[in-house]
């Protein structure tokens, strides 16, 4: 009796198995086996094959991997893409100048000719998904060191995708789930050509901005739109003005009916990572040092660029990217903290791990196969705390030196100098010159001094000395007498790299040993040694990690053999559902499910950074010009909540009904469940929403892009 209770807690309090739970990251070819009953019971309509099939078109053929980290669906049949306004962020930034600001006013494709090439960028489609468990371990033995066993999968690996992508134009990889106790074949079919067909001004797509983010009530029209070319033989190809519009194999219809509490909803997509099956020690680690350092180097570093981006139109366009990449992820690990610290989730974590420890001593051959996996997770933590807190800081402080990622291409020069081949002198200047022209598109050499002052010092002071780079000692101690602000400023008044002319003109004529002596290439490659002394340091620890992460994870899932538990999210595609709710944050207060135009418009600040809207808007507002996009409750709505379990990487995701209709595009979580990463919160967590309508209307009545609503399939 005392065992099968004890076991109750541990499943209870790790994976929060409630009645009204939305949790779960499902895996596509198990929703027949796994979810499709409580997916009926919810409301939905389909069959799990409408969802994932190898024989016919089904839903998962419209949803494709944005660029490198986030989702997309295709919407018509003529490839048009639906993702999230901060998602194309990147691309929408790369085409703007001062005098076509496409962040600030928008940017609409009125035909196909107009759309933007964007170098780099591709979608990529899932053909398949395979359990290769069997295959992967079949070289794996008892006893092997975790050396030898990931040799043992790395060959295994590698054979399995070579023979999966004989023959055929696909892309092949083997991921490893449940901690490495399970693998999966997934077929990857990736587009090259994917234009810009249309963005909101970031008064609509980034409304409310820092301010809003994890937050709700939302007002966010989150979207921007692209589209996917093939070659003329519907393969993918490179950018190529004969290119045409792919031809899916299945396009989303979208859905503009009204949207009710308890509707049924349904997301498909790439969440990233999850950390469910944490330990106490890697919830402390985070608390204590991943957090911590990122906040506060962070925002340092965001404070001088947004002070320099308010001040200039120019920097605004160049930073305007890189600013809100840094500034989404310092906001979640403010959230995250302190989500994790409110809900005393290390406490939780050390009660699982207690009566663990219960189970696993209660009989031999457990204690044999499991009995050291939480200390083997502890000994690692911990033994390489002071390493991972210094690497931390090294990868932190080293975004806001930008200048120094200059010094890649130049060694490539200092070793052509070297060798003094003719050729390899031309080639290496050349890449050099390519290198700098991307790079100074987008930098302000006065905004990164500023950034690196910071920058250094910060490290120097917080992190011990053992792990200074050795610059600090033999340049900035002894020719500046400890001052990082005169050897910053000596740095830019003398380096070739702080502008192009100076760069342009020492490469016309490159010599070895003012290159060599350069402060930019001295102090990079001091910074690079010390990043990989202390990763090695580091990383010293990992097979001790790795080891206990996947015994510990083996033994919750033996724990309860009749719990099917899903796997942490990896970036493979992930299905989850839930229905459309309000919340209660806190005593006395309830959050309604969705919020409407008039709630843009109430938060309106003429002229503010993050709360100015378009005269246009207003005006339609004020009107109540809604089209056919108007909720017959007689509101334009904006935003909604679901139930659904999502991530970072799930930007842009579908939302769909229960019909596999879209109804909007998820773009964020909520600011009271912030430790939903690694410890869900089943009464709080919710997935926030871009209504589709409120997509529409700005495409139709505000933007006046009525053809690209024409090419989809509208469902009333």
């Amino acid at each position: 009796m005392k065992r099968t209770l004890a076991l109750f807690l541990v499943l209870s309090l790790t994976f929060s198995f409630r009645a009204k739970a939305d949790e779960g990251m499902w895996l596509l070819p198990l929703i027949e086996k796994l979810n499709i009953g409580k997916m009926t019971e919810l409301g939905f309509k389909l069959s799990a094959e409408d969802i994932y099939s190898l024989n016919k078109a089904s839903i998962k053929d419209a949803i494709v991997i944005f660029g490198g980290g986030c989702t997309g669906e295709i919407v018509s049949s003529q490839g048009l893409i639906l993702t999230n306004h901060h998602c194309g962020y990147g691309q929408i930034q790369s085409h703007s100048t001062v005098e076509h600001d496409y962040l600030k006013d928008g940017f609409w494709a009125m035909t196909k000719e107009q759309e933007l090439p964007n170098k780099g960028l591709s979608v990529t489609f899932l053909v398949s998904i395979e359990d290769v468990t069997s295959q992967m371990l079949a070289n794996v033995k008892p006893g092997m060191s975790e050396a030898e066993r990931t040799a043992a999968l790395t060959e295994a690996r590698g054979a399995i995708e070579k023979k999966a992508s004989e023959g055929n134009n696909y892309r092949a990889s083997v991921s490893s789930f449940y901690g490495g106790n399970y693998f999966y074949l997934l077929i990857y079919e990736r587009y090259l050509d994917v234009r810009l067909v249309g963005a909101p001004p970031s008064s609509i797509g980034k409304f409310g901005s820092d301010t809003d983010n994890w937050e709700w009530p939302r007002h966010t029209g989150d979207f921007s739109v692209f589209r996917v070319y093939s070659g003329p033989d519907g393969k993918p190809a490179p950018y190529a003005k004969e290119n045409v519009p792919l031809k899916p194999r299945h396009h989303l219809p979208v859905s503009i009916k009204e949207r009710n509490k308890g509707d049924f909803a349904m997301i498909l997509g790439y969440p990233g990572r999850t950390n469910r099956y944490m330990t106490s020690y890697e919830v402390n680690e985070q608390l204590q040092i991943v957090h911590p350092v990122r906040i506060k180097v962070r925002g340092l570093k965001q404070d001088v660029w947004m002070n320099d981006m308010k001040a200039d139109p120019k920097v605004n366009i160049q930073y305007s990217a890189k600013y809100f990449g840094s500034s989404n992820y310092w906001k979640y690990s403010i959230g995250q903290k302190a989500g994790l610290e409110r809900l005393n989730v290390k406490a939780k974590k050390e009660e699982i791990e207690k009566q663990y420890n219960t189970w696993v001593t209660a009989n031999p051959d457990r204690k044999a196969k499991y009995g050291e996996a939480l200390n083997m997770i502890k000994t690692g933590i911990e033994g390489r705390a002071e390493y991972y807190n210094a690497l931390q800081y090294l990868n932190e402080c080293l975004q806001g030196c930008e200048l120094l990622n200059m010094s890649g291409a130049a060694n490539m020069l200092i070793s052509a100098l070297k060798s003094g081949e003719a050729q390899k002198i031309t080639d290496a200047s050349l890449n050099v010159k390519n290198s700098a022209v991307a790079f100074f598109k987008d930098y302000n050499a006065s905004t990164d001094k500023k950034s690196m002052k910071a920058m250094l010092a910060i490290y120097r002071a917080d992190v011990p000395a053992k792990f200074h780079p050795d610059f600090y000692a033999n340049i900035v101690d002894k020719k500046y007498k400890g001052s990082i602000d005169r050897f910053v400023d000596d740095m830019f008044a003398k380096s070739v790299f702080t502008s192009e002319e100076k760069l342009y003109a020492f490469l016309g004529k490159p010599v070895l040993k003012p290159l060599e002596n350069d402060l930019v290439t001295l102090t990079a490659a001091s910074i690079m040694k010390t990043l990989g002394e202390v990763s090695k340091g580091s990383f010293s620890f990992d097979s001790q990690l790795t080891s206990g992460r996947r015994l510990w994870i083996a033994a919750l899932m033996e724990m309860a053999p009749e719990k099917t538990l899903y796997p942490d999210a990896n970036s493979t595609m992930r299905l989850t559902y839930g229905t459309v709710q309000d919340y209660e944050p806190r005593d006395g207060v309830t959050y309604k499910y969705y919020t409407t135009l008039q709630g843009v418009v109430d938060k309106y600040k003429p002229g503010d950074y993050e709360f100015d809207l378009p005269k246009k808007l207003l005006d339609l507002n004020a009107k109540k010009e809604f089209g056919r996009y108007g909720s017959s409750k007689g509101y334009m709505p904006v935003c909604f909540l679901t139930t659904n379990d999502i991530t970072g990487g799930n930007s842009g995701s579908p939302v769909m009904n229960d019909r596999g209709e879209l109804i909007g595009l998820a773009f964020d979580g909520n600011w009271e469940a912030m430790s939903g990463d690694i410890a869900y919160e089943t009464n709080l967590q919710r997935t926030i929403v871009v209504d589709i309508r409120y997509v529409l209307w700005t495409m139709e009545v505000f933007a006046g892009a009525k053809h690209l609503v024409d090419e989809m399939t509208i469902v009333q």
